[in-house]
């Protein structure tokens, strides 16, 4: 697969998807089962690695990179993990300017609800793939009960006191 290719895969995947984990079913599509440069024990080890580093979960992206055409791909990869960013910003200058109007408000739902249908088409596959003995297992499940059934929270983060908005600010008192 040429580096050209290689961006306008993940950049697509980035741009439809609008978070990291949220890109996995188009990510897998293309890569695994269009192109088949990569195996699904590839984007799995690739969505470990960008897990297990501090940042954004489309890192991901830079490792799967790497998997397909080494140090280039690997750039390939960030470049496309930064393309969004550049992009977002007259999106959110529009958003906040009509942000009341209800089409606006219909699309932003939309748009919450498709990437909550690729998480699920994402989880099953990987999950089938991963799940294939019993600690793996024990650990799912334990991870999915003190989701959810804690209050604990699972980001740094929590509304502002008085914010009628529901706006986010960092909170070390979460850690």
């Amino acid at each position: 697969m040429n580096l050209f290719l290689l961006y306008i895969v993940l950049c697509k995947a980035m741009l439809t998807s609008f978070s990291g984990p949220t890109s996995l079913p188009v990510v897998r599509h293309d890569l695994v089962e269009r192109y088949q440069v990569v195996t699904d024990r590839q984007l799995e080890a690739a969505v470990a690695a960008g897990r297990a580093t501090p940042g954004p979960f489309g890192l991901y992206l830079v490792s799967l990179g790497y998997f397909i055409a080494g140090v280039p791909g690997g750039c390939v990869g960030l470049l496309a993990l930064i393309t969004p960013a550049f992009l977002v910003i007259p999106m959110l200058r529009y958003l906040g300017q009509h942000v009341n109007r209800p089409a606006v408000r219909s699309a932003t739902r939309s748009v919450t609800l498709a990437a909550a249908g690729l998480l699920v088409s994402t989880t099953v596959p990987l999950a089938r793939d991963s799940l294939t003995s019993t600690v793996p297992i024990l650990i799912a499940i334990g991870t999915m009960f003190f989701l959810v059934f804690t209050k604990k929270p699972t980001f740094l983060g929590r509304p502002r006191r008085g914010d009628s908005r529901g706006a986010w600010q960092p909170d070390v008192t979460d850690v």
